[in-house]
């Protein structure tokens, strides 16, 4: 399928589907003509990938853990490593939260002053 197919079947946008080809999470292969052309499971692939972004995930993690993804949910097989990697990712997003309380604390902290 064409670029323009797969973003109608996605809702995802044509130059975020070329940016997830350029992140390596997104395969697509070119046609004679230039065009980009993709398998039909590009579009539970595209599915994947937007999940593991609502999950706070980079491009950079998910082209890492998607081989390890199945169904559209994603479900995971926990292969080599990967619960280690999402270990270190809600470590870390369990910082950022804790300064995002913080500053949130002190900008409070100003406002409450006359």
């Amino acid at each position: 399928m064409l670029i323009g197919e797969l973003s109608r079947r996605t809702g995802v946008s044509a130059r975020l589907l070329r940016y997830y080809e350029a992140q390596g999470v997104l395969d697509a292969r070119r046609d004679p003509n230039g065009y980009r052309s993709y398998d039909e499971d590009a579009v539970i692939t595209v599915r994947k990938v937007r999940a593991l972004l609502n999950a706070g995930l980079s491009t950079e993690v998910i082209r890492v853990v998607l081989p390890c993804t199945r169904g559209e949910g994603p479900e995971f097989d926990w292969c080599a490593d990967l619960r280690a990697i999402m270990d270190r990712e809600l470590a870390a997003m369990d910082e950022r939260i804790d300064g995002l309380q913080r500053s949130r604390g002190t900008l409070a902290g100003y406002l409450a002053k006359p």
